[in-house]
């Protein structure tokens, strides 16, 4: 993981289109939505939302989100983890947990010690420290949905 660097997009605005344009190629979100809240994010009061990228010189190959709800029925559970995803080439190596660990140490910096997010892919959080928390009802999902929580421990 040394040889790569993860940056808080509001720490490094220039990279902000790019980041839209990669995290809308990897979730197909429409890419407003996207320029949107990193914009948002780009506020210095704002806490959330939050976006995240890893970069490898300076390609992106990897990259999440704080968001205050991810699409589901349960508002109180705030904020969200989303749209993590790893460049196939680069999984394998950590790198997801390591943003993980760096988006959970961030946030609790700003007063924020629990996270949520919806997965399907519980045992890899679970590695990583989160745990399930309860099913909610994903926006036009026919089913229910896995929701876990991360508590922040020093």
């Amino acid at each position: 993981m040394s040889e790569y660097k993860i940056i808080k997009l509001s720490n490094k605005q220039e990279l902000k289109d790019e980041a839209a344009k990669w995290f809308h190629s990897k979730w197909g979100v429409p890419l407003e939505a996207y320029q949107e809240s990193i914009e948002d994010s780009l506020k210095p009061e704002a806490a959330i939302p939050s976006w995240y990228v890893c970069l490898d010189n300076h390609n992106i190959i990897g990259g999440l989100g704080v968001i205050e709800n991810d699409f589901h029925n349960r508002k109180d559970l705030t904020p969200n983890v989303c749209a993590l995803y790893i460049e196939k080439d680069y999984r394998g190596q950590g790198i997801a947990g390591e943003l993980l660990n760096y988006v959970c140490a961030d946030m609790a910096e700003q007063g924020i010690y629990q996270l949520y997010l919806l997965t399907d892919h519980t045992e890899f959080y679970e590695r990583y420290g989160w745990e399930f928390y309860c099913m909610v009802q994903g926006d036009g999902e026919p089913n229910q949905s896995l929701m876990y929580i991360h508590r922040y421990k020093e």
